[in-house]
């Protein structure tokens, strides 16, 4: 259940930050704040980035339905979106993102670690 509420966070997010990138200059870019060097990377870029985003937060909606239903490609979705952000992280942190990069590998790393197990697995019938 944890990880499931785990991915409608991830949903939201990503989707603030594709609709801030998309539609700039709105009441909800006061959100930034909260990572303003990522706006200030992000910004520039606009819509290049903010429509991955936006897919992003499609496919973690699609992964939390299947994680809830308990389906196995909803638990493959979920493998494969963090599969993909230790990957981001591990490049995060070969940047120079020491810091940021370290404990995303640790957080993504543990998630994967526990998603991979085979009670966890076992949860989610053909």
């Amino acid at each position: 259940m944890a990880f499931g509420v785990f991915l409608l966070f991830g949903t939201a997010m990503a989707s603030l930050a594709g609709v801030t990138l998309v539609w700039p200059r709105t009441a909800l870019d006061h959100v930034w704040r909260l990572n303003p060097r990522a706006h200030q990377d992000l910004a520039p870029l606009g819509k290049l980035v903010g429509i991955p985003f936006l897919l992003l937060a499609v496919t973690l909606a699609i992964a939390s339905a299947g994680w809830f239903r308990r389906r196995r490609w909803g638990w493959w979705l979920a493998v494969a979106v963090i599969a993909t952000q230790l990957l981001g992280d591990l490049v995060n942190t070969l940047s120079g993102h020491f810091l940021e990069g370290g404990i995303g590998l640790a957080i993504a790393g543990a998630l994967l670690f526990w998603l991979l197990r085979p009670t966890v697995e076992s949860a989610f019938p053909n």
